[in-house]
């Protein structure tokens, strides 16, 4: 394989809408699938267009002070980099506010928040990847706009991280361009518990003008804003939800 190749980093690689992202974006990038579960990634790699392509970073992201030093040594011994970052991966309790401990909402902020920033502080230094990083997408969810019983630290960690995305939008431009994506209710294994229960399940349906989305509904957003078609777009979150934070019925 060729030394020094562009790749796609991609979070929370082992299952839901990481995978996906995987098993489309692989059609036309070399990809980095990153997550804590080694078997999950390899069976999503498989899964891949032209699998014996695509690298495998196992590294739990509630380890953010570990982050720089295993990431960098991953790129330099696999002798790649890192033009475009996904970050998918999320942590979700839903729990009321009593039963929430600071180490809960930490848990949170850590996998959400606190490994995006460093991902990307470790993907923009150049001796570590050459300042190729183009483009970063964070997946968000629409929690980070509106309120929702059981998700005060899930939706708070969402806001954190598209306040960072804006931040990060203006201090890193024009080399970098960062954007959110903000999805709707969508059935992922993260979410299928929701989706079991019919009332939740029916209650979703009715408030979703187009209909409860799929995954597929967001990896075509991300791609776009991962595409030279969205090269004067940046600091922006963008909404695929459904219509769902439009709908004020009652």
């Amino acid at each position: 394989m060729p030394r020094n190749e562009g790749c796609l980093l991609i979070t929370g690689a082992s299952s839901g809408l990481g995978s996906e992202m995987a098993r489309r974006f692989s059609a036309s990038h070399r990809l980095i699938l990153a997550g804590r579960d080694e078997a999950r990634l390899q069976r999503t790699r498989s899964t891949c267009h032209s699998p014996e392509r695509q690298l495998i970073w196992r590294h739990d992201l509630m380890d953010v002070e570990g982050i720089a030093g295993q990431l960098g040594d991953f790129l330099a011994i696999n002798g790649v980099h890192v033009i475009g970052l996904v970050h998918s991966a999320a942590h979700l309790s839903v729990l009321p506010l009593r039963s929430l401990t600071p180490d809960m909402v930490l848990d949170t902020f850590r996998a959400n928040v606190f490994a995006a920033m460093e991902l990307v502080r470790t993907l923009t230094k150049k001796r570590i990847n050459q300042q190729r990083l183009g483009a970063v997408v964070f997946v968000s969810s629409i929690a980070s706009q509106f309120g929702a019983k059981g998700f005060s630290a899930y939706s708070a960690s969402k806001g954190a991280l598209d306040a960072l995305m804006k931040s990060l939008a203006v201090e890193l431009a024009p080399g970098v361009r960062v954007n959110s994506v903000l999805p709707g209710a969508l059935r992922t294994a993260m979410t299928e518990s929701m989706f079991d229960d019919p009332g939740m399940a029916d209650r979703l349906a009715a408030d979703y003008p187009l209909g409860i989305g799929v995954p597929a509904d967001i990896v075509d957003a991300v791609e776009f804003l991962l595409s030279e078609k969205a090269r004067w777009i940046t600091g922006q979150q963008l909404v695929v939800d459904g219509g769902r934070t439009t709908n004020i019925t009652a």
